[in-house]
């Protein structure tokens, strides 16, 4: 009989969990909510609490902390320690290791940038950590702040990525040619530059494989919490392992109010939040924790700006449409700026566009 696999515990498995596991469920609990730990389960009582953590050599890794009937190499805990950049699974009751295999070079090409852009947002985790506080802090020409971290975080992410053998734009980079018809990857190294500077939640990598103008395979990375948002055409959007989907509600979030006037939002919202992080806005449309984004009201934002967090939220069944009301096409051109709505549902999006009208 085949293995129906694991999958992540909610607050219904936590009693079950728990006493498997040897634990209290207050011992368990924070792990349901932690970014950082995952708790596995079987239908046949399997059950494995996961941990993510650094190692001495400066790379993470997925620690088995407790466990009952998963094996270290089950699939499920190296698709889990994968979707976290780590390196290898420990055990930490032998100190038994375990490598994270990467995809072979004949898999889907998507599957494969699913896997190393995990393993890249970790390796700008570590960048942008080192870098923090050095060099000069300087102004871009679209007025945005730029620091030391963001070429690091560039660097670390290319040469991950890179790879791949595809285009690889960056905000960090000028555009590398993209021949007709071919896939791309668009990243930005270090979104919400500005609050990493300020020590401000939130600031992310995001980063997105691009085919036909839609962006079909996306992760994005909250660097400041842990969070992490992934996802591929056909096979829906997980934050933190968890299946998410947009919802209609009232809440707007916005990349930064618009200067000298007031945010423009339908008559449906109740209130706005900007967060400075484009790419974690995008995310919390996707799994209902907004209704809405836009910047019709704004001079536009960039393509490496939006696709990861499009790519999570067209993955998950949301819409994006242009301020002209059409489906949103990403092209590779990082310096055009572009103007968006994004929403749960394409009614929302419309009802947006019209208040903005």
């Amino acid at each position: 009989m085949a293995d129906p696999g694991l999958r992540t515990a909610t607050s219904a498995d936590l009693h079950a969990a728990a006493d498997a596991l040897g634990l209290s469920p207050a011992a368990l609990a924070p792990a349901l909510v932690e970014p950082r730990a995952r708790v596995l389960v079987g239908v046949e009582g399997q059950v494995v609490l996961l941990r993510r953590q650094w190692a001495d050599d400066a790379t993470a890794e997925a620690v088995a902390v407790r466990r009952t009937g998963v094996p270290l190499d089950h699939p499920d805990v190296l698709a889990t320690a994968a979707g976290w950049g780590c390196d290898r699974v420990r055990h930490l009751a032998t100190d038994r290791v375990g490598e994270v295999p990467l995809p072979p070079a004949d898999a889907p090409l998507a599957v494969r940038f699913a896997v190393l852009s995990a393993l890249a947002a970790t390796r700008v985790e570590t960048a942008v950590a080192l870098a923090r506080g050095t060099g000069v802090a300087r102004t871009k020409d679209d007025g945005s702040p730029a620091v030391a971290a963001d070429g690091a975080a560039h660097a670390a992410a290319v040469a991950v990525l890179g790879d791949l053998g595809v285009p690889v734009l960056s905000e960090e980079s000028s555009d590398a040619p993209v021949p007709d018809g071919s896939p791309w990857i668009v990243l930005d190294p270090l979104d919400g530059t500005g609050n990493f500077a300020a020590g401000l939640p939130p600031w992310a990598f995001s980063a997105a494989l691009v085919d036909d103008g839609r962006p079909v395979a996306g992760l994005v990375a909250d660097l400041s919490s842990g969070r992490r948002w992934w996802a591929l055409e056909g096979r829906g959007a997980v934050r933190d392992g968890v299946p998410i989907g947009p919802r209609p509600g009232g809440t707007v979030v916005v990349p930064s109010g618009p200067r000298g006037a007031v945010v423009g939002v339908p008559e449906t919202a109740r209130r706005v939040r900007i967060t400075g992080c484009t790419a974690v806005d995008l995310c919390l449309v996707a799994d209902g924790a907004a209704a809405a984004w836009h910047d019709v009201d704004r001079s536009g934002t960039h393509v490496h700006d939006v696709a990861g967090g499009l790519a999570v939220l067209l993955a998950a069944g949301g819409t994006a449409l242009t301020e002209e009301g059409e489906p949103l096409r990403l092209r590779p051109d990082t310096e055009t700026k572009i103007r968006l709505v994004a929403a749960a549902d394409e009614t929302t999006a419309r009802e947006l566009l019209a208040a903005l009208a």
